[in-house]
């Protein structure tokens, strides 16, 4: 497998003097950090099957004197360690991967392949850089571990199944992880991003990632010959009108001042060039932020397929059918605001203004909102740490060609980088949340 050090190394060259004891750490615990990343990686699980993933975190924490329950909301683990009086803080990482087959040709590729539960045979990939949150997270156990000396209160790590589903975070919080744990004042986590250099930080007051909402459209109609279409009521054109028309819920019934999405990413209809079809099936992926855009936004697709079914003609009883599972889905992430600038300033502090800057928010959906979305007054915080080596950001740039974005076959981080600096900023931040 391809380790890159080189991001990291220059980097590490503007850290500020206040930054080495901490990092000094961090540093001796690379070598068998990247050893777990390297089996992780080979070794990625889809959503709901984490098993092995699991295990992993759960016997290193063990080691370490946490206190390890396994098999929370299907596959999760969560770790605590009690240290006296103060603060509660939840850590979360990760850990499936996604059906992707890798094509990064790393020697320490992943070459699994499964049959999905939905009966596709795949290979299983780590393209969203979940093997780096997971050994972050094991470097960030073994720091707190050794430096009990200097905080005080309760750590509670959470290795988290089926982020890629949207679902693992709900499962983790309705088996109890507020209840049958200590329920934390802080949580954090961070993502791997693909879009800045190794080894940088990113974060975002406020809203940062998107409501994500999944909605399939079945348009009905009446079959018949591709030679006759007066005697049909043709389903393909009744859904092409459907497609165009949703592109006004963005354009002219959100405010520009609000951000949204709405996508149709698949549609399937018919069989043979001669024969209209009787339905036409279309799935959408809906974004935003607030709970308002994103309820305006699925009530208006259920108008807008009615309402140019009725323009068409359609009889009642062949209106589209909209589903829509308003209960799962993925939150917007918020970051608390306050929270979050306090928390950049520390990282500022300890990594040097140039490593650690404000970004834009994305539509991108991360389900760690959740955590503070039960309870709101859990202050919250997940941020990014680049994954793209300095050199391939530059050679991209030359050649004229587009970056591996996350979910790409070709994404492949510079996982030191992306590690070390992980591992430092949440052990950062986590030691001053519950400083003695």
């Amino acid at each position: 497998m391809r380790i890159v050090w080189t991001g990291i190394a220059a980097l590490a060259l503007m850290a500020p003097a206040s930054a080495q004891t901490l990092g000094e750490q961090v540093k001796a615990e690379m070598p068998s950090l990247m050893t777990i990343y390297a089996d992780l990686h080979a070794n990625p699980e889809l959503s709901f099957h984490e098993v092995r993933s699991a295990g992993i975190l759960a016997a290193e924490a063990r080691k370490l004197g946490f206190e390890v329950t396994e098999k929370v909301g299907g596959t999760g683990v969560v770790a605590a360690m009690k240290n006296g009086a103060g603060p509660v803080v939840l850590v979360r990482a990760d850990m499936d991967g996604l059906p992707v087959t890798e094509q990064t040709g790393w020697p320490g590729a992943s070459k699994v392949r499964v049959t999905t539960d939905e009966g596709v045979e795949t290979g299983v990939m780590h393209a969203c850089g979940h093997d780096t949150h997971m050994t972050s997270w094991i470097g960030v156990a073994r720091l707190m571990a050794a430096n009990k000396a200097k905080w005080s209160g309760t750590l509670v790590m959470i290795g988290q199944p089926a982020e890629e589903r949207g679902a693992g975070a709900r499962m983790m919080l309705e088996d109890g992880l507020y209840t049958r744990f200590p329920k934390p004042q802080y949580a954090l986590a961070f993502h791997d991003a693909a879009q800045f250099p190794a080894g940088m930080i990113g974060y975002t007051p406020g809203y940062a990632l998107a409501n994500v909402d999944s909605v399939d459209i079945t348009v009905k109609g009446i079959g018949g010959h591709g030679a006759y279409p007066q005697t049909t009521k043709d389903p393909i054109v009744l859904a092409s009108r459907i497609v165009g028309a949703l592109q006004t819920l963005v354009s002219r019934e959100i405010s520009p001042l609000d951000s949204a999405v709405v996508t149709v990413g698949s549609f399937h209809a018919g069989a043979k060039h001669n024969i209209i079809p009787d339905e036409a099936k279309l799935q959408l992926t809906v974004r935003s932020y607030t709970d308002d855009v994103r309820n305006k936004l699925l009530d208006g697709i259920a108008r807008v397929a009615k309402g140019e079914a009725i323009a068409a003609g359609m009889p009642e009883d062949k209106m589209p059918v909209v589903k829509v599972d308003r209960t799962e889905y993925t939150p917007a992430a918020f970051n608390t605001p306050d929270f979050t600038e306090e928390m950049a300033a520390l990282l500022k502090t300890r990594f040097g203004e140039q490593r650690v800057v404000q970004m834009p928010p994305v539509m991108g959906g991360e389900d760690f909102g959740r955590y503070g979305r039960e309870d709101k007054s859990i202050k919250s915080l997940i941020f990014w740490v680049g994954g793209v080596p300095p050199a391939e950001i530059e050679a991209a740039k030359t050649e004229g060609r587009t970056l591996p974005s996350l979910h790409s076959p070709f994404w492949a981080p510079d996982a030191p980088a992306v590690i070390s600096t992980a591992t430092e900023a949440l052990a950062t931040m986590t030691m001053e949340l519950m400083a003695r």
